[in-house]
């Protein structure tokens, strides 16, 4: 049975249009470029930091989000950033008795962000930078699951990314849900993976309430 659910955070929980329009802004390239590009190299199998490096070589995301901060212009993200079935979907996993957690590749900042906005509505927010461990490394899993109070196997993880969240979830023992929004599972719904590997594909999270209760019910 399902008994925890696990959301990954960007484009399955906050739509990172605004922001990746900032980081075109800082790069000083427009921001259509910058998603085209953006496309591309995701299209490509490629990791999505080398979008940047396409711009600006030897460009250094972590030492810029530092000079952002300097310059009083933080990433951060915020309620208007959240998906609309967020807040609804995450209610009614709630009202079902399910135990909710978020953990995705985020920096210290974005947790404390995170804490803020949900605090009141889930029972663990991990990132990356908190752990020491990012997707797709097992490790990361590993760190989801000795914080949920339930077997790996009982674990639903959530996220928009085959590579990211789907196969390494899956390896490490977790059922898995595949939202269809955002880039990655744009381009990447279609491969034969999608199809072979998650517990459920949805195009809201709101189906999942109703996805969770029949497969546990199947598997009583």
């Amino acid at each position: 049975m399902i008994r925890a659910v696990v959301f990954d955070v960007g484009e399955c929980l906050v739509d990172e249009t605004r922001e990746y329009g900032t980081w075109a802004d800082w790069l000083g390239v427009p921001r259509h470029t910058f998603h085209a590009m953006f496309g591309a190299v995701i299209a490509q199998g490629r990791d999505y930091r080398e979008v940047f490096q396409e711009f600006r070589p030897g460009f250094d995301l972590y030492a810029e989000r530092e000079k952002r901060a300097a310059a009083g212009r933080s990433e951060t993200f915020g309620e208007e950033d959240l998906y609309s079935d967020v807040r609804p979907a995450l209610a009614q996993l709630r009202a079902a008795g399910l135990w909710l957690g978020i953990a995705g590749n985020q920096t210290v900042r974005a947790g404390r962000i995170l804490r803020e906005l949900f605090s009141r509505d889930v029972d663990l927010i991990g990132t990356s930078d908190d752990w020491g461990a990012s997707k797709p490394d097992l490790a990361f899993f590993k760190r989801v699951a000795e914080a949920v109070p339930f077997d790996v196997g009982e674990i639903l993880y959530v996220g928009d990314r085959c590579d990211n969240d789907i196969r390494p979830a899956h390896e490490a023992g977790m059922h898995t849900a595949l939202v269809h929004r955002g880039p990655w599972a744009t381009i990447q719904w279609k491969s034969p993976e999608p199809s072979e590997l998650p517990t459920f594909r949805v195009e809201s999270l709101l189906e999942l309430p109703v996805l969770i209760a029949k497969f546990n019910d199947s598997a009583r």
